[in-house]
């Protein structure tokens, strides 16, 4: 942890002043008020640790509710919470009702964003962290203080003068054009296709290259950059009504940009306002602008003009997605070529990655390529974590009359939604990708490590899933150019693990909070009192594990602003009579895939603690299945009435709970787990995590021999001699295995905590039982995109005719399941000159062996 400012540094959090034993004291005074209103009694961990949170005592402020921090002498506000307008009849009623539970907790935030410690640890220790005090800063807050001038008028056009006095970067790009045509990858391309003569010069070569050559020389113009941000400014502060931007890297970002190093930015795609938004950052903060990826379809000549000079790169004009780029064949090579101009001139990338379908992952593949041949020296790596409160919608194909129509619609909008930025530590490319950290070594197909299971009742194979769909193989490449397969592997692992980054520094928001809550706990309903005290405890349970959060203030004002953003999809009743709403999803797809959208970041953020309430919920059904009965134990029996807590009279052993938890991980989908941790690691680190939390309480069986006696059979120690340092020199830890067990918390709120962490991976594992049964309806082959629109069609009826669970049928949950059974064999891939074409495999013809499949998935839901 940081200190805010002139903090104290305690066991875990930071307090605001004062001697360490008064941190020590308000952390705990805080965190039991917190725990209080929990639904859930204290977890054994906690008891362990000093309890964080991030509650403050907020500052009013024309209407708005602001969290305040003093970053070098001067205030900063954070996110604002409350929009200046009346309140609704509901929305009075929630504020009064929850006044009664407002808790009164500490101010303190978790440091993320740090470089991994274990495949980058030299990175991370040139950046020992940040120096200065952890604060925000509002990108739509400019004030006079900002330019170099006072005054009355200054105040008013303070904006356009900020906006005047940041510092652009030379971009020479002059004979660009001319150094991609004459690289040797774009010869042998080329050449490839037989549509290169000997002797051609470049003038030439480029009359084939169209319309590649408006993408190369797409350039920055400070006088056409000043204006769009200044224009950009303007635009979002209609559409937003703050942008606060992470403070803590900024610093290591200005070194490691005057070391000369080139640095990419990595995020995870969410809206088209991404690929503004980070540019923009990074212009207002005196860095260098980057050229941006822009996967968007721009049909106008005069958009694309104008974007092209501020350093956007677009697609072809004649392709619609960059599925469609990329079957060029000339395509790659020149975008490789063009990355590496950039590279060697300096210049910054930034670049989205799709988590489902894995699209941006190609220009990350350019790079590392460009590394380990030796053309680029090396450079460094930015993961950026981009929250909203609420995804502004974008079209993909965007023309003069679309943006003309989305620009007068933000004209009748409230900027009363807010965004946060983290900018991550950057690490080190090439530290990655030489020091042999990132292992691929273990990587297998999935059928290779399911199957057997599946089939054969065989233990689970130890390895990790290889995803190469993430990485398709390029069109263009020759037999003495083509990548290997473990290169391909290094790209995929670098992909996961710069998606699993963002990811992890991304700050959760009040909506996406309140919609995980809804979605998985209390989708029949709930109260507005009930609701604020599930606020508050999930609050501290995100804080525990460092995860940041992107909001601030009364616990009154975050709940009222998190249901007034999400009012279309909810159903909220306010009876005169009554002063405590309810509150209830809408039982419409819309509001299901829109809760489910925003409630994937709290997912990914327990996602342990989910994989092992999984496994639990899968031992107990095969447990009730094979026909055990429970028993009560009783404190007392009044008539026919019992007294006590239902408990199981079973033991859950470790090992089979780990290998329960080690299947369900491979059928993770993408940047959920950690890419440089094994599976068996993560597996049973999910279920420990059950142990911390309090789900599981440990036993031990009763055995005749001590588990703490060192000494062998013989009554004499023998010594082995091994370089591992995690081999033991006795057999005592695996005694200690084979006797550890668990058994199920007796206290009657954790059933209801282990049925909350299983909900959170019950959509994805419905769409695969879905995606499952809906083959006997398939008449294969098919091209993939049909393919993939019929089971996308198939998962939609089949949520219809359940009237529930429509957060399994969304597009991209048919995406992800469709990938899974090509990986698990269900699927079989056939090429051909048209496309890829998908049909069900020999292996799954039978309905006996679907079935068996879908048994394996199902018994991880736990209803």
């Amino acid at each position: 942890m940081q200190r805010v400012d002139g903090g104290t540094r305690t066991n875990g959090c930071q307090h605001l002043g004062g001697s360490q034993q008064e941190a020590r004291e308000t952390c705990e005074a805080t965190g039991e008020q917190a725990r209080s209103l929990s639904t859930a009694p204290p977890r054994p961990f906690t008891q362990h640790h000093t309890p964080l949170s991030y509650w403050t005592p907020s500052v009013s402020l024309q209407g708005f509710t602001m969290v305040q921090e003093k970053t070098d002498g001067k205030d900063v506000m954070l996110a604002p919470i409350q929009q200046n307008r009346p309140a609704l009849s509901w929305e009075k009623k929630i504020g009064k009702k929850m006044k009664m539970v407002t808790p009164c907790l500490g101010r303190f935030r978790p440091v993320v964003g740090q470089c991994c410690h274990q495949c980058t640890p030299d990175s991370l220790q040139k950046e020992p962290g940040p120096t200065s005090p952890l604060g925000f800063k509002n990108l739509l807050s400019i004030e006079e203080t900002q330019t170099r001038y006072r005054g009355w008028l200054v105040r008013r056009v303070c904006c356009l003068l900020f906006v005047s006095g940041c510092k652009i970067y030379a971009n020479p790009v002059s004979n660009r054009l001319d150094r991609v045509c004459q690289s040797q990858r774009v010869k042998e391309a080329l050449t490839a296709e037989h549509n290169a003569q000997e002797g051609r010069d470049g003038q030439g070569q480029l009359s084939r290259l169209s319309p590649l050559p408006p993408i190369v020389n797409t350039c920055i113009s400070p006088g056409f950059l000043r204006f769009l941000s200044w224009v950009m400014l303007k635009m979002f502060s209609s559409v937003f009504g703050s942008i606060q931007v992470n403070l803590d890297h900024l610093r290591a970002l200005h070194r490691a940009s005057q070391e000369g190093s080139p640095l990419v930015y990595v995020h995870v795609r969410q809206c088209a306002a991404d690929f503004a938004l980070i540019p923009l950052v990074l212009f207002c903060h005196n860095l260098r602008v980057p050229y941006t990826v822009c996967p968007l379809h721009i049909k106008s000549s005069f958009i694309r003009s104008i974007l092209q000079k501020v350093g956007v790169v677009l697609l072809p004009s004649s392709a619609l997605t960059e599925q469609d780029a990329e079957t060029d064949p000339l395509y790659s090579p020149v975008m490789t070529s063009l990355v590496r101009e950039l590279l060697d001139e300096s210049q910054a990338i930034s670049v989205g990655v799709s988590a489902e379908s894995g699209r941006g992952g190609r220009w990350l593949a350019h790079v590392t390529q460009l590394i380990k041949e030796g053309s680029v020296s090396d450079v460094s790596v930015v993961p950026v974590g981009i929250s909203y409160d609420c995804v502004p919608e974008t079209n993909t194909q965007i023309g003069v009359g679309s943006l003309f129509r989305w620009l007068w619609s933000l004209l009748w909008r409230s900027p009363d939604r807010s965004v946060r930025i983290h900018l991550a530590q950057p690490f080190s490319l090439k530290e990655m990708c030489d020091s042999g950290r990132c292992r691929v070594d273990d990587w297998l197909p999935l059928q290779d490590l399911l199957l057997p299971v599946i089939f054969n009742n065989r233990d689970c194979v130890f390895g990790q899933r290889r995803m190469s769909w993430l990485l398709p193989p390029p069109h263009y490449a020759t037999e003495s150019g083509e990548q290997t397969h473990r290169e391909r592997d290094l790209s995929i692992a670098i992909i996961l693990h710069l998606i699993h980054s963002a990811a992890s520094c991304t700050a959760v928001m009040s909506t996406s909070l309140v919609s995980s809550l809804l979605l998985f706990r209390h989708r029949k309903g709930v109260r507005a009192s009930a609701l604020s005290r599930d606020v508050a405890w999930l609050t501290e349970e995100l804080l525990f594990r460092n995860k940041d959060v992107g909001f601030g203030g009364s616990l009154e004002d975050v709940v009222r602003h998190s249901l007034s953003v999400l009012a279309p999809h909810l159903v909220i009743t306010a009876a005169p009579s009554r002063t405590d709403p309810v509150i209830v999803p809408r039982p419409s797809p819309a509001a299901s895939l829109h809760l489910s959208r925003y409630a994937q970041i709290v997912t990914h953020t327990f996602i342990p603690e989910a994989v092992g309430a999984c496994a639990v919920s899968a031992m107990l059904c095969e447990l009730v299945g094979s026909g055990l009965s429970s028993r009560v134990r009783s404190g007392g029996v009044d008539g026919e009435q019992v007294n006590g807590d239902m408990e199981f009279d079973v033991a859950l052993c470790q090992s089979k709970l780990t290998e329960r938890a080690l299947q369900l991980c491979h059928l993770l989908p993408p940047g959920f787990m950690p890419p440089c941790q094994s599976a068996c690691s993560f597996a049973l680190d999910a279920v420990d995590s059950l142990v911390r939390c309090g789900i599981l309480i440990m036993e031990e069986i009763p055995r005749d021999v001590p588990i703490c006696d060192f000494w062998k059979k013989e009554g004499a120690l023998t010594w082995t001699t091994s370089d591992d340092p995690y081999d033991s020199d006795s057999d005592c830890e695996a005694q200690e295995q084979d006797s550890r067990c668990y058994k199920i918390s007796q206290p009657r709120q954790f059933p209801e905590l282990l049925f909350f962490l299983c909900a959170m991976l019950a959509g994805h594992l419905r769409t695969l039982c879905w995606a499952t049964s809906s083959l006997d309806l398939m008449h294969t082959p098919l091209p993939e995109a049909e393919f993939v629109a019929l089971m996308h069609s198939h998962l939609c009826d089949t949520a219809s005719r359940a009237k529930q669970h429509y957060e399994s049928c969304s597009e991209e949950a048919a995406h992800m399941a469709v990938r899974s059974l090509i990986d698990l064999g269900v699927l079989s891939e056939e090429r051909r000159r048209g496309g890829v074409s998908l049909s069900v495999g020999p292996l799954f013809q039978s309905s006996e062996n679907r079935q068996k499949l879908q048994r394996f998935i199902s018994q991880y839901l736990f209803n």
